[in-house]
């Protein structure tokens, strides 16, 4: 979700389906929190504004009530997701899978993130690294999601520019930073 819009609860959600009228008056929803935490919600009420989507909850019916919702991410119940296309998979599968580059394992998907460019970013999780790798098409091999297992071909050094910066790279930027 985006933020609280209005004085009686209601949310702006960011919608990523691409399927038409996916939201109805009546449908139940789950809320990810930020810890893992599940609260079902029913949609009260619903209407576009400003290329988003406005929900209006039931039992949500304050500013603080839905500010509460603010950070979660909302998911469609197993029951009520449409059928995809071949190739196309839903973002909580992915979720806990394991990333594969050749026989290199790289780490365990923690996160998708949408908006920083074509194709999706997957956070991945090894160890103390985090890396974003691109979802895209041109490096994907092969999805084994009854086997949680994603098989990437990813381009040479892509993984050395995601590593987090070593504590002397790190102490170099603050270096710089003071010159200027």
């Amino acid at each position: 979700m985006l933020k609280t819009q209005g004085r009686r609860g209601e949310v702006a959600v960011e919608v990523h389906s691409d399927v038409p009228d996916r939201f109805y008056q009546g449908m139940k929803l789950w809320a990810l929190d930020e810890v893992g935490g599940r609260r079902e919600l029913q949609i009260e009420e619903l209407w576009p504004h400003r290329g988003h989507l406005v929900l209006k909850f039931a039992g949500v019916d304050s500013i603080s009530d839905a500010e509460t919702l603010a950070v979660c991410e909302l998911q469609v119940p197993v029951s009520e997701r449409a059928t995809l296309e071949p190739g196309w998979n839903y973002v909580s599968d992915l979720m806990g899978c394991v990333v594969f580059s050749g026989d290199r394992e790289v780490g365990t998907i923690q996160n998708v993130q949408f908006g920083a460019g074509e194709a999706p970013l997957l956070i991945v999780s090894a160890g103390s690294k985090e890396y974003e790798i691109p979802y895209a098409e041109a490096y994907l091999e092969g999805v084994d999601l009854k086997n949680r297992r994603i098989q990437m071909l990813l381009p040479e050094g892509l993984l050395e520019v995601n590593s987090p910066l070593t504590a002397e790279e790190k102490r170099e930027q603050v270096a710089k930073k003071r010159k200027h």
